[in-house]
Formats: C-alpha cells, sequence, structure tokens
C-alpha cells in the first residue's frame, strides 16, 4: 500500500498544534501570536521538507524523484506563465473571498503582513519563500498528485488540503476567517495540482510559488522597519 498520500493532512494538524501550544505556553489567546505566523511556517517548512526526505528514502527514492524533477526540462516562457497565472488566480481568489466572506472588495487580511522583529523579517525575506516551495509543493506534489492513481482524486485531494492548510497559518477560530483562507486558496490549488498532473514538472510551479511568497515576506518586512505602512495597509484593506 502507499502510504505517502496519508502525510497530506500533517501541515494543518501541525500549525493547529504549534498555535494553540504557543499561545498556551505564551500565556496569550491564539489570535494574538497571529504575527509570529511567518517565522513558524519558516520552522514547520524546515521540519516538513527533513520529513518528505525521510519518506522518499523509505520508498527508495530521493527528494527530487519523489516531486519528478527532471534537470533541462523547465523553459523560461513555462516559468513565466506559470507565476503569471499564480498571481492571477491567486489575487483573483483572494479578493472573491473577502467579498464573498466580508463583503469587503478587494479585502486582504491584514494579519498575514503584521509586523515582527527587524531582524526576523530580513531572514524571513529568504528563508520563507523557499522553504515554502520546498515543502508545500514538496508535499502535496510529490506525495499527492504523483501517487494517487484516479486523475480527478490525484487533482482534488491534494488540492483540498493544498488550500485547508491555509486556513490554519496563522490559526484563528473564527469561521469566516477560516472560511476565507479556504476559499482564497482552493482555485489555485486545484489548477496548480492540474497543471502538475498534465506536465510533471514541479520547477514552474515552486519558482512562480516562490516569487508570490517573496511578495508576502516583503510586505511583512515592510511593517516591520517602516513607521505607519502596516496601519495604513489595514486601514486599506477594511475600507
Amino acid at each position: 500500500m502507499n502510504r505517502l498520500p496519508l502525510l497530506l493532512p500533517i501541515r494543518s494538524i501541525v500549525f493547529v498544534l504549534v498555535f494553540v501550544i504557543g499561545a498556551l505556553a505564551a500565556h496569550k489567546h491564539v489570535d494574538e501570536i497571529s504575527n509570529w505566523w511567518s517565522i513558524i511556517a519558516v520552522v514547520v517548512n524546515i521540519l516538513n521538507i527533513l520529513l518528505l526526505v525521510y519518506a522518499a528514502r523509505r520508498n527508495g527514492k530521493t527528494y527530487w524523484e519523489l516531486i519528478n524533477y527532471q534537470k533541462g526540462k523547465t523553459r523560461l516562457g513555462q516559468v513565466l506563465l506559470v507565476s503569471l497565472m499564480i498571481l492571477t488566480i491567486g489575487t483573483a481568489g483572494m479578493y472573491l473571498a473577502g467579498y464573498l466572506c466580508y463583503g469587503i472588495l478587494p479585502y486582504a487580511a491584514p494579519m498575514m503582513i503584521a509586523p515582527i522583529p527587524k531582524v526576523l523579517a530580513i531572514i524571513n525575506l529568504v528563508l520563507l519563500p523557499v522553504t515554502t516551495a520546498f515543502a508545500e509543493d514538496g508535499l502535496y506534489l510529490g506525495c499527492g498528485v504523483n501517487q494517487i492513481r484516479n486523475k480527478a482524486a490525484a487533482i482534488l485531494v491534494p488540492a483540498f488540503f493544498f488550500a485547508l492548510q491555509h486556513c490554519f497559518i496563522p490559526t484563528l477560530f473564527d469561521a469566516p476567517y477560516i472560511l476565507y483562507r479556504f476559499l482564497s486558496f482552493l482555485p489555485l490549488t486545484i489548477i496548480l495540482c492540474w497543471y502538475y498532473y498534465r506536465k510533471r514538472n514541479p520547477l514552474p510551479i515552486m519558482i512562480g510559488h516562490a516569487l508570490i511568497d517573496v511578495a508576502t515576506a516583503a510586505q511583512i518586512l515592510a511593517s516591520s522597519t517602516i513607521p505607519g505602512f502596516f496601519e495604513t495597509m489595514c486601514n486599506a484593506a477594511l475600507s
């Protein structure tokens, strides 16, 4: 029996546990530590990558074989196309979900760019995009799309868990927020899993994914270093 798809829910479970335990340890509510989501994500990503490397070895593969990476297969045009696709569908999904859940257009969750200590924000600019691409795409494409035989299930099951994990990054026990996060990402994750199912080339997806996270990390850096930036973005998001 192929057990790799059983790993698909793991990120959702881990994020909930980390935020709940972290809040308890800090004697705070989970809402109060939401600004640390990107740092928590980097740590979870690193552990996730190590797990994928271990799982691949247990199945007689390397991480690169798990995700079906083939050197020289990727063309610049593919990277540009997928990056544009991620940006367009991701932004449209976020705004549509914001309108459906909050009645605001455009809407972006303010806590996603909340300030953190400056040094961590600088480190985060590199680590968040890189580790997220290897961890998330490695898990949902390598252990999901690549391992499930039925075509519909190979696309929809990983896409579901791919979107679901975002409901808990950060973890807030608020139904509209959870629904907003899920709906924001589900169209994009379905498209990405479908694209990967057809092409079996993870690199354009990973690069496009990383570029989007660079933008997020850059906003966190701006919030952490530019006075008034976060408040301005919050007012714009809620106006």
